[in-house]
């Protein structure tokens, strides 16, 4: 899961690398912004979709394992945390995916936290926590 976060090349990573080790393809789905009327370029090919995949495909070209690329859009306000995280999960059902790597850090409502209770109470994929990297601070020279 793929939501325009620092965290997301370390969720890529993680993902890719165990998608290499199972040798499957890896859904890579990328949460954009609620809007009740999402435009023409709003599906896996839209802009704001290729912007935030462009970021972790090296880590998927590194470990050498296909992709797929599915877009969800993030909670509204009236539908609540758990309501997005099982519309989630139920997309990557749909594309049979058994395991869900999500940022442990956010955003709020797709968090792995609310993904792992939402897939205990609703059912679903099991869902693991990534770590974001470690930010490595530079130095002047």
């Amino acid at each position: 899961m793929l939501t325009d976060r620092l965290d997301d090349v370390a969720v890529a990573d993680a993902a890719a690398r165990m998608a290499a080790a199972l040798g499957v393809p890896l859904l890579l789905v990328t949460v954009l912004p609620y809007s009740p009327a999402p435009g023409p370029g709003a599906g896996p090919d839209g802009a704001e979709a290729r912007a935030v995949l462009g970021r972790v495909l090296p880590c998927v070209g590194r470990a050498r394992v296909g992709y797929i690329p599915a877009v969800h859009r993030g909670p509204d306000a009236r539908g609540g945390r758990l309501r997005a995280a099982t519309g989630l999960l139920a997309l990557a059902a749909r594309h049979h995916s058994p395991v869900v790597l999500a940022s442990r850090g956010g955003p709020a409502g797709l968090d792995a936290r609310t993904l792992i209770e939402a897939a205990a109470i609703r059912g679903g994929p099991a869902v693991h926590a990534v770590s974001p990297a470690p930010r490595t601070l530079r130095t002047a020279r």
